[in-house]
């Protein structure tokens, strides 16, 4: 069995990615997720009621609102450049006309310093729709950083596994 990495970092967390039918046994490290946004459409409804209403027998109008579709905001992971060519394959797969065969299902998870799961999020139907590189600058002090985004069908939170 591999040794998972021991992670020396300043940060206080950071997001571990399992993507479904993978042969890596982790897909990716972040230390920054953006997207965290699950919305439900409000779909305002208004209707005749058999009420009466000022001098008029019958009519009144009342006004409501019902909860309609759910969306699920793109997910942008951002992490130091790695050797990994997982994200990059992937994206490349559905730029190739795959995409269908390409959507995944998986988890990002969220550790504590001290390596705890702290919070599990999983996701269906995930496809990546950019891959950006920041701008390499020698006289910066940080590597390249490597963002990617997710369009996602379906995301919840789980229940965290220990």
């Amino acid at each position: 069995m591999l040794k998972q990495p021991e992670f020396l970092t300043s940060c206080r967390f950071y997001l571990e990615l399992k993507l479904d039918g993978s042969i890596d046994s982790v897909d990716g490290y972040f230390m920054e997720c953006q997207g965290f946004k699950r919305t439900q459409e409000v779909i305002p409804i208004s209707e005749v009621t058999p009420q009466v209403w000022s001098k008029a027998k019958t009519g009144r109008i009342v006004s409501t609102h019902i909860p309609g579709n759910v969306k699920s905001s793109n997910l942008v992971l951002r992490r130091g450049m790695t050797s990994s060519m997982t994200l990059w394959n992937w994206l490349k797969a559905v730029e190739e006309g795959n995409w269908a065969q390409q959507r995944r299902d998986g988890f990002l998870t969220i550790y504590n310093q001290a390596a705890e799961a702290q919070a599990t999020f999983e996701f269906k139907g995930a496809w990546p729709s950019s891959y950006t590189i920041t701008d390499v600058k020698a006289s910066a002090n940080e590597l390249e950083i490597e963002e990617i985004e997710l369009v996602v069908e379906e995301f919840k939170r789980t229940n965290v596994s220990k």
